[in-house]
């Protein structure tokens, strides 16, 4: 199996995320909404709470135009209610002007004390069609004027995109030492460039683990190109129970009232749905066996209702963990987790599978955080 190499040390030790559902994607049925899981503060960020109790180490909070809350208006309300969780706060590049976009992200780092991470989406907007070169374009500079702003006390800039000359920046400084991490997920040749050249953390959906090895190949070619090295991570829904059987038995129940009509409406409307990413997830329905499964305990069923992250691990808590350290052995180092419902989902996983699992939180592990906790890993059942 293809091994690249990575960044951070202590590969033993994953970053294990969990999912904040903001976007209105949150169900016991898939496909059927209930007025119990609609996307709420309340709700939500009963969902972060839950994470943070059961030790993961950072959330994904994900952005949609049509559906949900902002972005980072929840991620500004979680900073007070909690104190350990990472918060990762994905951004679409351009709909906030860089500068005034690199402020914001600066002073939520602060109000988080560095538990602030980012992932860079470059989705269309509503009622836009862009070619797919110019959004990373546009997502290119984007992060270019972040880093800018973040490290320097003056902006120039001169993209096709956005010109800003000599523009003074003091005090839009983040908590963390040059920023914080980005993550980044695309399959494009552009969308390679700008992640092997400028981003931390490649994330990549669930497919077969040789189709992972060979992005995972790919992008670092690239990374290399510019002398730098990546961090990988694996977004995947999970089913985790005490026998395959019944892991098996929920991935059946949470598809048993799904209409196909109502699914297929729900991955359209989505604004990447036509991406490069997303067309590999509705390949690997079409090349699942009778059940929906594409390797034994990778299900893809869960993509008949979404447009994203179209895949499962369903098994025992054996055999959750022992594909999540067959993922580890290749190289990756994150992983962003979610399943239905989510509070639910997060507790099964964080009492079977996450104390027997060796966490760390990457922006300690980068040295980014100046100050809090200290620099090491969890191990396997601790707690901080």
């Amino acid at each position: 199996m293809t091994v690249v190499p990575i960044t951070s040390p202590d590969l033993d030790a994953a970053e294990v995320s969990w999912f904040a559902a903001l976007c209105s994607d949150d169900y016991e049925y898939l496909g059927v909404p209930e007025g119990r899981l609609r996307s709420s503060w309340a709700h939500c960020s009963s969902i972060v709470k839950e994470a943070e109790a059961q030790g993961f180490r950072n959330i994904l909070c994900p952005s949609s135009y049509q559906v949900g809350q902002d972005t980072l208006s929840f991620v500004a309300g979680c900073a007070p209610i909690t104190d350990r969780i990472n918060m990762l706060a994905a951004v679409r590049c351009g709909e906030m002007q860089p500068i005034m976009l690199a402020r914001t992200i600066a002073t939520l780092d602060h109000m988080l004390e560095g538990r602030l991470t980012v992932n860079i989406i470059s989705s269309d907007f509503p009622g836009e069609k862009a070619e797919s070169k110019f959004r990373y374009q546009r997502s290119r500079e984007v992060v270019e004027i972040l880093k800018q702003a973040w490290t320097q006390d003056e902006i120039t800039y001169k993209g096709d995109v956005y010109d800003f000359q000599g523009l003074w920046t003091d005090p839009a400084k983040p908590y963390q030492t040059g920023g914080p991490l980005l993550y980044f997920g695309g399959y494009s040749p552009d969308a390679l460039e700008l992640c092997g050249q400028h981003c931390d953390v490649y994330l990549m959906w669930p497919e077969a683990k040789d189709a992972l090895a060979e992005r995972m190949k790919a992008v670092h070619a690239v990374a290399q190109r510019y002398d730098r090295t990546l961090d990988y991570g694996l977004r995947v829904h999970v089913i985790v129970r005490d026998t395959e059987a019944e892991a098996r038995e929920w991935a059946q129940h949470i598809v048993s009232q799904l209409d196909d009509d109502q699914g297929r409406a729900i991955r359209e409307r989505s604004l990447d749905a036509t991406s490069l990413g997303v067309s590999h997830q509705a390949r690997n329905r079409e090349l699942a066996d009778m059940e929906g499964f594409i390797e034994p305990h990778l299900w893809t069923g869960v993509g008949r209702a979404r447009s994203g992250c179209g895949a499962a691990l369903v098994g025992s808590t054996d055999q959750v963990l022992s594909e999540l350290e067959q993922y580890q052995k290749m190289g990756i180092r994150a992983f962003i987790l979610s399943g239905y419902p989510h509070l639910d989902e997060c507790r099964h996983f964080g009492q079977k599978v996450l104390p027997q699992m060796k966490t760390c939180s990457l922006p300690e592990a980068y040295g980014r955080v100046p100050q809090g906790q200290p620099n090491t890993p969890l191990a396997a059942g601790e707690r901080r």
